[in-house]
């Protein structure tokens, strides 16, 4: 008996095991144009969030200046207003702290969430001086805080207030509109 060698023949194929998986162009393809579709669907929504944030941290900023020009002209300026942001942020004599925190009262104009904050007033030059270093003629008898956008194109609105404490809103900058007392010519209350 002769012993005849087995033959085995290779096709060249190789078996794909049943674990063994991956992804083609195309389904990486329809991926991407998916995280692009949801993607730009949910842009319009985040650039409203945004805005929607800014405007009501602008808000919140002129609410805060007008709460220290309150405490500022009962407590230290006899009845007047500062005349600007810098003016409240100098410290009473034996108080640490100022009427409005140094982010705030680092400049006549600060810039912040957005916005462009300025705080406006006329001087009256009766006016006493004030206990926070003032000199007399220095404070005024009303002001006005505006909170003006950075960028109108996505964010067009525009705010200000007074001596009356109100906060107006406006498509266009209330400045040289906002009186330093009363309602001005444009905006309005802001709700």
């Amino acid at each position: 008996m002769a012993l005849v060698p087995k033959i085995v023949h290779r096709t060249g194929h190789r078996r794909r095991l049943s674990g063994e998986r991956g992804f083609t162009l195309i389904d990486m393809l329809f991926v991407i144009a998916l995280i692009g579709l949801l993607s730009s669907l949910a842009l319009p929504s985040l650039t409203r969030a945004r805005t929607a944030a800014q405007s009501a941290a602008a808000v919140g900023t002129i609410r805060t200046i007008g709460s220290a020009q309150l405490t500022f002209a009962i407590s230290c300026g006899l009845g007047f207003y500062a005349p600007d942001l810098p003016s409240l942020g100098i410290n009473p004599p034996g108080s640490p702290n100022s009427f409005l925190s140094d982010d705030l009262a680092s400049a006549t104009t600060v810039i912040k969430s957005g916005y462009s904050f300025t705080v406006g007033a006329t001087p009256l030059p009766g006016a006493p001086a004030t206990c926070n270093g003032l000199a007399a003629g220095a404070a005024a008898p009303g002001y006005v805080v505006l909170g003006d956008t950075l960028d109108p194109n996505s964010s067009p609105r525009f705010f200000a207030s007074n001596a009356d404490g109100v906060i107006y809103e406006h498509d266009v900058t209330l400045n040289g509109i906002m009186p330093e007392f009363g309602a001005p010519a444009a905006g309005a209350p802001f709700k």
